[in-house]
Parts: structure tokens; sequence; C-alpha cells
């Protein structure tokens, strides 16, 4: 039962990203060009996304899931090394691709072959980051 909620929910987020454009790469690289052709609609999206997440944290606070196990706890607001590093990796191929990694496995069944090069990279750098993390932990470089 879980598995089939797991599947619905991962389904109708991809939809929404499918109508909210964030599938689109020009309308992803639209956004970003803030002193060229921007494109402010992603506004919205982000907005759609933020302010019902505000409330889901409230919500979920001293609660179970109704399938068990339990709510992820609230991401951690120091910040540091991993959360630097990670936001300028995710911007750089943000920026570049137009893509994220949601919308890019989203994109997988019609993008063509750039989406599916751009999941393979993320794949590669995704199984990289624990090699490059223990180097930068190796050199002494602060957490």
């Amino acid at each position: 039962m879980r598995n089939l909620f797991a599947l619905l929910s991962g389904g109708l987020f991809g939809a929404g990203l499918y109508v909210s454009g964030m599938t689109d790469t020009r309308r992803v690289q639209g956004w970003l060009d803030v002193f060229g052709d921007w494109d402010p609609t992603l506004a919205f999206v982000m907005g759609g996304a933020i302010i019902p997440m505000f409330f889901a944290w409230r919500y979920t606070t001293n609660r179970t899931p109704a399938l068990g196990g339990m709510f992820p706890a609230k991401p951690d607001p120091v910040i540091g090394r991993k959360l630097v590093i990670g936001s300028t990796m995710f911007g750089i191929g943000w920026g570049l691709a137009g893509l994220c990694p949601g919308p890019a496995i989203a994109s997988l069944s019609y993008g063509g072959i750039q989406v599916a090069t751009f999941v393979l990279a993320m794949g590669v750098g995704m199984l990289m980051a624990p090699q490059i993390k223990n180097r930068l932990d190796a050199v002494g470089v602060a957490a």
C-alpha cells in the first residue's frame, strides 16, 4: 500500500512539474535571465511549493504518517560547507541545463538525448559526491 501511494505521489509530482513548466528548459533559463528576457512565472511555482510546505511542517509536528514511518526532520539551519558547495553545484547545473533533478527525471520520457545525458551526468555526480566529501574531510576543509 505504501508503494502504491509513493507511485501516486511521484506521478502527481511529475505531472505538476510538467503542468507548471518546470520541465521546459527555456522557461527555467528565462527565470534565471534577470537582465535579459526575464520570465517571472516560476515565482508562482515556487510560491505554490513554499507556502503549502510551510503549513505541512507545522501540521506534521508531533504527528506520525498514516502509512507508518516517520516524517523527515526539519533541515539544519546551519550554513556549512556541504550546503554552500551543494547549492553552488545545483545552481550551476540548473543554469547551464535549465533542469534540476525532479524535472530532469520527469522529462526523461520525452526530453531526448540532452535530458538523458543530463540525468546520466547527475547520477555520476551523485555517485562521486561521497568520495569528494571524504577528500575534503581528509585535507581538513572545515565543515
